[in-house]
């Protein structure tokens, strides 16, 4: 009795996992018959963006109705193809587990020490996973983009720093000429204003700018009794006197130029490699920090000086800016509206020359 028990308890079993494992690939083919379906969607759709972006091409006289008709028939052409092969790869895949009810063959590796083989797992079981939005993003990322715009360099700046007093010339300024220098640092947006055209182009940014003052006649820079910021002469010789001023600017500019013109049937690009450019704006700001440093001995001690204070210096800055030149190598002149120092007696800008590099 107890041998008949089992025997049916293990019939039973068996006719379950079959029943189970018959259930188990019949989902597998209904997924990949639906995964098919999907295949045939993608295509359209992507076919249908295609399509669009050619018509918008033709609409803006970038191609002729020729060479819209030729992309168009080359872009079905081409999803057709996609939908027979990658609808054979599914087919076949249905065709397979249908054949073998779902027990499909998986090569796996194994390295032990009694047996060592080496092999390559397979599933054959899985369809085309992939979804419509995945493929837009993939698409996204790999196509070229047919008009670039917007170009991104960054700018160095350095030369000679100076200052303009009210009623005086360059001439007169109390600061050391070819001593006084500038730095700047930033990164820079290149815009093309024009959509056929280049000659016109908007460029702004983001730029730290240095500007640095050594007076002459062994003189540094005190508060007087009237709070305001002058010069007087240092009990002892000074070795360095120097005040420094650090802001932070944004900087805009027109830029006029020819530029080289090159199109494909891919791309169209302005490159203005080698080209002359001439750039005419303006920034403003604000002023991060102002610091004097003095170096001098006394008494056969050397000492040397950081004083970071205000020294009245405006808050904000701001000012009118040029550049000329060919490729990224440019003569550049920039000028302070703004006075150095706040209820000064004297008014005083600051104006810089030198060279500006565009990497």
């Amino acid at each position: 009795m107890t041998t008949i028990t089992f025997r049916i308890l293990g019939l039973a079993l068996f006719f379950s996992g079959t029943l189970l494992s018959q259930e188990h690939y019949e989902d597998k083919v209904k997924d990949l018959q639906q995964k098919k379906a999907l295949i045939v969607e993608q295509e359209k759709e992507a076919l249908k963006e295609q399509v669009e972006f050619i018509n918008q091409r033709l609409s803006t006289n970038e191609i002729s109705y020729e060479e819209a008709k030729e992309l168009k028939e080359k872009a079905a052409k081409r999803r057709a193809l996609n939908i027979e092969e990658r609808v054979a790869i599914i087919t076949n895949k249905i065709s397979l587990i249908e054949r073998n009810y779902g027990e499909v063959l998986v090569l796996k590796a194994a390295d032990s020490s009694a047996n060592k083989a080496v092999g390559i797992s397979i599933d054959l079981t899985r369809g085309d996973g992939s979804t419509l939005q995945w493929e837009k993003r993939q698409r996204k990322k790999q196509e070229l983009k047919y008009d670039r715009r917007t170009y991104s360099d960054f700018v160095i700046a350095v030369g000679l720093n100076n200052v303009i007093e009210e009623g005086k010339s360059i001439q007169d300024t109390p600061y050391k000429v070819g001593r006084s220098r500038f730095f700047e640092l930033g990164w820079q947006w290149r815009t093309r204003v024009f959509k056929n055209s280049n000659f016109m182009r908007l460029n702004y940014g983001v730029s730290f700018q240095f500007n640095g003052l050594k007076p002459k006649n062994n003189q540094y820079f005190v508060l007087d009794s009237n709070n305001q910021t002058v010069l007087e002469e240092f009990d002892v010789n000074l070795d360095k006197s120097k005040l420094r001023m650090d802001n932070l600017v944004f900087p805009v500019h027109l830029e006029f130029g020819p530029s080289k013109f090159d199109k494909s049937e891919k791309k169209i690009r302005y490159s203005i490699h080698n080209k002359f450019r001439l750039g005419l704006g303006a920034y403003g700001g604000f002023n991060l920090s102002t610091r004097q440093k003095l170096k001098y001995t006394r008494n056969g001690e050397s000492i040397k000086e950081k004083l970071k204070r205000s020294y009245n210096t405006n808050s904000f800055v701001y000012g009118v800016s040029a550049y000329a030149g060919f490729d990224g190598a440019l003569l550049y002149v920039k000028y302070d509206l703004n006075p150095i120092f706040k209820d000064a007696g004297i008014k005083q800008n600051n104006i810089s020359l030198g060279l500006r590099f565009d990497l």
